[in-house]
């Protein structure tokens, strides 16, 4: 249950904030590169990897389910399959990086029209103003609740646990992500014009973390309602059920959103090294971590350990392996070049800085 917990809570509004920090810094870097230089580093940053990724990754995917097929409880299940039925085809969570691909073509379009139309700027100054009042609204989360609730309450099939529905199984992009991930997006874009809008969400974080510790405890509670229990037991309508846990859940993904970035503000502002480090590294953890973390959940599935230890000892293999790796294999290298940009070695920056040449 614990577990259960934690896996519906990060769910909640990881991706939300995702997309609305990539329009933020969308909008960014276009302004600092201009047109071009934004495409061909968009191009470098995103489309490279998710080109050369992808199949390495599918690949090492596919590994890992043949062998969690025969590795668990002494072999293949009798009458199973000789091997095990792989998907025809998965973007894997590698699907983050081509639906920003897409955003990103859809942004760049969409301001030309702009650019073109709105000659004066009219419609850009009301774009802002509306983006102000709607940040120093109470009722901000609510309101860009409200799409992404109908796109949830209108599909018959969806369910609290996995949240927007994930683009990874085809490459046309569901609508449900397309609302819920597009309009993240577009608002971080638009933010991003009125920087000093963001000391609102730094305001108000704590009673933003309050309605988010609730609003998810209540969709938590609605889901496992609709999930295990017997409905002919409840003095509720299953519909009824299906509408409360769709708003619940969309009023928690803005409001936990809102709760993340105003924490960030309030007391990581500050420069850390070893906060920017993480931050260097995580786009490669980022890359490689599924088959990496699934491969350790099936070598631990058949020992008789508690729960909480199998938990420590896959986070306390993979991140120290997924570190290694990035410090060794990509900080400096070419591959850290294309994720990150260049990093130079502290002892060069030393040496630089003196003037004395290293021995």
């Amino acid at each position: 249950m614990t577990l259960a917990l934690l896996f519906f809570a990060i769910h909640v509004f990881r991706m939300t904030t995702f997309f609305l920090m990539a329009g933020f810094f969308a909008h960014m870097s276009l302004h600092r590169r201009g047109a071009w230089g934004f495409i061909k580093d968009r191009m470098q940053r995103i489309g490279l990897p998710l080109v050369v990724a992808w199949p390495i990754v599918l690949a090492a995917m596919a590994l890992v389910v043949i062998w969690a097929a025969r590795f668990p409880n002494g072999g293949p299940i009798p009458g199973a399959p000789n091997s095990p039925v792989l998907p025809r085809f998965s973007l894997t969570h590698l699907w983050f990086l081509y639906v920003l691909l897409e955003f990103y073509a859809a942004m760049l379009l969409l301001r030309s029209g702009v650019v073109w139309l709105d000659r004066s700027g009219r419609l850009r100054t009301c774009a802002d103003r509306l983006i102000a009042q709607l940040m120093r609204s109470p009722l901000a989360p609510a309101i860009l609740a409200v799409p992404i609730g109908i796109a949830f309450s209108l599909d018959p099939t969806w369910v609290g646990w996995f949240g927007v529905r994930t683009p990874d199984e085809s490459l046309l992009t569901n609508l449900q992500a397309l609302i819920g991930f597009g309009i993240a997006f577009g608002f971080g874009w638009l933010l991003h014009r009125q920087i000093d809008l963001l000391r609102i969400l730094e305001k108000r974080w704590l009673i933003h973390l309050a309605f988010a510790i609730g609003l998810i405890a209540m969709s938590f509670l609605l889901t496992l309602s609709l999930t295990f229990s017997d409905v002919r037991l409840i003095p509720i309508s299953i519909d009824t059920m299906r509408l409360a846990s769709a708003a619940f859940y969309a009023l928690a993904i803005w409001t936990t959103t809102f709760a993340a970035i105003g924490l960030a503000l309030r007391f990581m502002s500050g420069f850390s090294p070893t906060r920017r480090y993480l931050a260097d590294a995580s786009y490669w953890l980022y890359l490689i971590h599924l088959p990496i973390v699934v491969a350790l959940q099936v070598a631990v599935s058949h020992l008789h350990w508690p729960w909480p230890i199998k938990f420590a000892t896959i986070l306390v293999v993979a991140l120290p392996v997924m570190l290694a790796s990035y410090h060794l294999l990509v900080r400096y290298t070419y591959i850290g070049i294309v994720l990150n940009g260049r990093r130079v070695r502290r002892d060069r920056t030393r040496t630089v800085a003196t003037g004395f040449a290293a021995t």
